[in-house]
């Protein structure tokens, strides 16, 4: 058996498991993506996808790590969110996995949610954190979602031209 055939195998593996990365807060999406191109990549010697476009999708991966942490964030600043909104946050979050799937809408939600009303003791100002910390976490996930789907196209182009 060809060894190529194996490291292209294990890059699609990389590849799949990244994308649901992106979803799994457990795992790290896009760098996997990127791991699995730059496998793909080196099983073929550089010779299709060069330094440049390996560069621009390290860049991509680098940008990815930004969109994680300030998606979230921002969602629950915009609104004004306490310390103890985003640490609820972060809390919903880990605890979110192990209730998945729906832990993982419904823990930062929630988290955000409890943060803030511990906090200022108001229902509706509380309420309006969590949905806008889970706002920002569905814009992180379209702008990753987006990310990969840029990567994979960089990719593939660097592949056939």
């Amino acid at each position: 058996m060809d060894p190529s055939f194996i490291l292209y195998l294990l890059a699609v593996l990389l590849v799949l498991v990244g994308i649901a990365g992106i979803i799994l807060p457990a795992l790290p999406g896009i760098p996997l993506v990127f791991a699995g191109l730059l496998l793909a990549a080196w099983a073929d010697g550089f010779v299709h996808v060069g330094w440049l476009p390996l560069t621009l999708l390290g860049l991509l991966t680098l940008v990815s790590f930004a969109v994680d942490i300030l998606a979230t964030v921002v969602g629950a600043q915009r609104v004004g969110a306490s310390r103890k909104g985003l640490w609820g946050t972060f809390l919903g979050s880990i605890a979110g996995v192990f209730f998945m799937p729906i832990g993982l809408f419904v823990g930062p939600l929630a988290g955000a949610l409890l943060g803030e009303y511990w906090h200022t003791r108001e229902l509706g100002r509380s309420t309006k954190v969590g949905l806008a910390t889970w706002l920002g976490i569905l814009l992180g996930f379209a702008l990753k979602l987006a990310l990969v789907i840029a990567m994979l196209g960089l990719f593939a182009f660097a592949w056939i031209f």
